[in-house]
Protein backbone atom coordinates (compact mmCIF):
# COMPACT_ATOMS: atom_id res chain seq x y z
CA UNK A 1 0.00 0.00 0.00
CA UNK A 2 1.14 3.35 -1.14
CA UNK A 3 0.58 6.85 1.02
CA UNK A 4 0.78 10.18 -0.25
CA UNK A 5 3.92 11.86 0.76
CA UNK A 6 2.58 15.02 2.84
CA UNK A 7 5.86 16.93 2.73
CA UNK A 8 5.74 16.93 -1.33
CA UNK A 9 5.71 20.82 -2.64
CA UNK A 10 3.68 22.53 -4.63
CA UNK A 11 3.21 26.24 -5.42
CA UNK A 12 0.53 28.19 -4.67
CA UNK A 13 -0.84 30.27 -7.61
CA UNK A 14 -3.12 32.95 -8.34
CA UNK A 15 -6.40 32.03 -10.54
CA UNK A 16 -4.70 33.04 -13.59
CA UNK A 17 -2.38 30.54 -12.67
CA UNK A 18 0.73 32.95 -11.53
CA UNK A 19 3.10 31.36 -8.68
CA UNK A 20 2.84 33.52 -6.03
CA UNK A 21 4.58 31.03 -3.29
CA UNK A 22 5.05 27.05 -1.94
CA UNK A 23 3.21 25.09 0.16
CA UNK A 24 3.62 21.23 1.35
CA UNK A 25 0.70 18.71 -0.01
CA UNK A 26 -0.20 18.15 3.58
CA UNK A 27 -0.98 21.86 4.09
CA UNK A 28 -2.92 21.97 0.72
CA UNK A 29 -5.60 19.33 2.25
CA UNK A 30 -5.52 20.16 5.47
CA UNK A 31 -8.58 23.00 5.06
CA UNK A 32 -6.66 25.84 4.33
CA UNK A 33 -8.04 26.03 1.01
CA UNK A 34 -4.41 27.11 -0.27
CA UNK A 35 -4.81 27.60 -4.18
CA UNK A 36 -2.26 25.12 -6.35
CA UNK A 37 -2.19 23.75 -9.83
CA UNK A 38 -3.88 20.19 -10.70
CA UNK A 39 -3.37 18.78 -14.45
CA UNK A 40 -6.27 16.56 -15.87
CA UNK A 41 -6.06 14.31 -18.73
CA UNK A 42 -9.11 13.12 -20.39
CA UNK A 43 -8.45 9.78 -22.54
CA UNK A 44 -10.92 8.96 -24.98
CA UNK A 45 -10.61 6.02 -27.43
CA UNK A 46 -11.71 6.30 -31.28
CA UNK A 47 -15.12 4.51 -30.24
CA UNK A 48 -15.88 7.72 -28.06
CA UNK A 49 -15.48 6.15 -24.64
CA UNK A 50 -14.03 7.57 -21.72
CA UNK A 51 -11.29 5.82 -19.45
CA UNK A 52 -11.64 6.40 -16.21
CA UNK A 53 -9.03 5.43 -13.10
CA UNK A 54 -9.93 4.11 -9.55
CA UNK A 55 -8.98 5.75 -6.65
CA UNK A 56 -7.30 3.72 -4.04
CA UNK A 57 -8.34 3.86 -0.76
CA UNK A 58 -5.45 5.27 0.82
CA UNK A 59 -5.79 8.27 -0.88
CA UNK A 60 -6.15 11.31 1.21
CA UNK A 61 -8.99 13.13 -0.67
CA UNK A 62 -11.78 10.90 -2.63
CA UNK A 63 -10.53 7.35 -1.94
CA UNK A 64 -12.34 4.51 -3.45
CA UNK A 65 -14.03 6.32 -6.57
CA UNK A 66 -13.30 6.63 -10.25
CA UNK A 67 -12.03 9.94 -11.65
CA UNK A 68 -10.15 11.43 -14.59
CA UNK A 69 -7.83 9.17 -16.58
CA UNK A 70 -5.26 11.42 -15.33
CA UNK A 71 -4.65 13.73 -12.56
CA UNK A 72 -1.75 14.94 -10.35
CA UNK A 73 -0.61 18.16 -8.70
CA UNK A 74 2.00 20.22 -10.50
CA UNK A 75 5.24 19.84 -8.57
CA UNK A 76 6.97 23.19 -7.83
CA UNK A 77 8.90 24.49 -10.63
CA UNK A 78 7.34 22.49 -13.20
CA UNK A 79 5.46 23.67 -16.28
CA UNK A 80 1.96 22.53 -16.51
CA UNK A 81 2.79 20.49 -20.12
CA UNK A 82 5.87 18.85 -18.29
CA UNK A 83 3.14 18.19 -14.90
CA UNK A 84 0.45 16.42 -17.80
CA UNK A 85 3.20 14.11 -19.64
CA UNK A 86 4.98 12.89 -16.05
CA UNK A 87 1.34 12.27 -14.17
CA UNK A 88 0.10 10.04 -17.86
CA UNK A 89 3.33 8.58 -17.56
CA UNK A 90 3.15 7.63 -14.16
CA UNK A 91 -0.30 6.95 -13.66
CA UNK A 92 -1.47 5.10 -17.41
CA UNK A 93 2.07 4.24 -18.73
CA UNK A 94 1.15 6.89 -21.94
CA UNK A 95 4.17 8.70 -23.47
CA UNK A 96 3.18 8.68 -27.24
CA UNK A 97 -0.15 11.20 -27.08
CA UNK A 98 -1.21 15.02 -28.59
CA UNK A 99 -3.44 16.57 -25.55
CA UNK A 100 -5.46 19.87 -26.17
CA UNK A 101 -5.90 22.35 -23.55
CA UNK A 102 -9.24 22.67 -23.29
CA UNK A 103 -9.42 25.47 -20.35
CA UNK A 104 -8.73 25.84 -16.99
CA UNK A 105 -11.07 26.41 -13.66
CA UNK A 106 -11.03 26.53 -9.95
CA UNK A 107 -12.59 23.27 -7.91
CA UNK A 108 -12.98 23.97 -4.04
CA UNK A 109 -13.96 21.32 -2.05
CA UNK A 110 -14.18 21.07 2.17
CA UNK A 111 -10.48 20.37 2.55
CA UNK A 112 -8.38 21.83 -0.48
CA UNK A 113 -9.15 24.44 -3.30
CA UNK A 114 -7.06 23.62 -7.31
CA UNK A 115 -6.68 25.46 -10.72
CA UNK A 116 -7.47 22.28 -12.62
CA UNK A 117 -6.13 22.54 -15.93
CA UNK A 118 -8.15 20.57 -18.44
CA UNK A 119 -6.76 18.37 -21.10
CA UNK A 120 -8.39 15.65 -23.45
CA UNK A 121 -6.83 13.16 -26.05
CA UNK A 122 -7.81 10.79 -28.60
CA UNK A 123 -5.88 7.44 -27.36
CA UNK A 124 -6.15 3.94 -28.77
CA UNK A 125 -2.40 2.60 -27.85
CA UNK A 126 -1.88 0.55 -24.65
CA UNK A 127 -2.46 1.59 -21.28
CA UNK A 128 -1.01 0.12 -18.01
CA UNK A 129 -2.29 1.53 -15.06
CA UNK A 130 0.58 2.12 -12.43
CA UNK A 131 -0.67 -0.56 -9.41
CA UNK A 132 1.30 2.20 -7.01
CA UNK A 133 -1.10 4.83 -8.02
CA UNK A 134 -4.49 3.48 -8.94
CA UNK A 135 -6.94 0.68 -8.31
CA UNK A 136 -6.85 0.29 -11.91
CA UNK A 137 -9.14 1.50 -15.16
CA UNK A 138 -11.46 1.47 -17.77
CA UNK A 139 -13.34 2.85 -20.66
CA UNK A 140 -16.40 3.49 -19.83
CA UNK A 141 -19.74 4.57 -22.39
CA UNK A 142 -21.31 7.89 -22.37
CA UNK A 143 -24.27 5.97 -21.41
CA UNK A 144 -22.55 4.15 -18.38
CA UNK A 145 -21.30 7.56 -17.44
CA UNK A 146 -24.66 9.26 -17.51
CA UNK A 147 -26.24 6.17 -15.53
CA UNK A 148 -23.52 6.61 -12.89
CA UNK A 149 -23.83 10.28 -12.25
CA UNK A 150 -25.02 11.63 -8.96
CA UNK A 151 -24.52 8.24 -7.11
CA UNK A 152 -21.55 8.54 -5.34
CA UNK A 153 -19.33 6.39 -8.08
CA UNK A 154 -17.49 9.26 -9.40
CA UNK A 155 -15.50 11.97 -7.75
CA UNK A 156 -17.79 15.67 -7.55
CA UNK A 157 -14.66 17.21 -9.67
CA UNK A 158 -14.80 14.35 -12.00
CA UNK A 159 -18.38 15.12 -12.28
CA UNK A 160 -18.64 18.86 -12.56
CA UNK A 161 -15.98 18.64 -15.07
CA UNK A 162 -17.75 16.38 -17.46
CA UNK A 163 -20.83 17.98 -17.77
CA UNK A 164 -19.37 21.30 -17.70
CA UNK A 165 -16.85 20.41 -20.51
CA UNK A 166 -17.84 16.87 -22.06
CA UNK A 167 -21.98 16.50 -21.51
CA UNK A 168 -24.64 17.99 -24.19
CA UNK A 169 -27.72 16.15 -23.28
CA UNK A 170 -26.34 13.27 -21.03
CA UNK A 171 -23.90 12.45 -24.29
CA UNK A 172 -20.50 12.30 -24.41
CA UNK A 173 -19.81 15.27 -27.29
CA UNK A 174 -15.30 15.52 -26.84
CA UNK A 175 -14.53 12.84 -28.99
CA UNK A 176 -15.32 14.30 -32.64
CA UNK A 177 -13.81 17.98 -30.91
CA UNK A 178 -10.34 16.32 -29.55
CA UNK A 179 -9.79 14.42 -33.11
CA UNK A 180 -11.06 17.53 -34.74
CA UNK A 181 -7.61 19.11 -34.11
Amino acid sequence: MSKDNNLEIFPVVDEEGNVTGRVTRGEAHDGRKVLHPVVHLHVFNSKGELYLQCRPHWKDIQPDRWDTAVGGHVDYGEGIAEALRREAREELGITDFTARGLGHYVFESRREKELVYVHATVYDGPITPSSDELDGGRFFSPKEIADRMGRDFFTPNFEAEYKSFFAADGESSIAPAVAGD
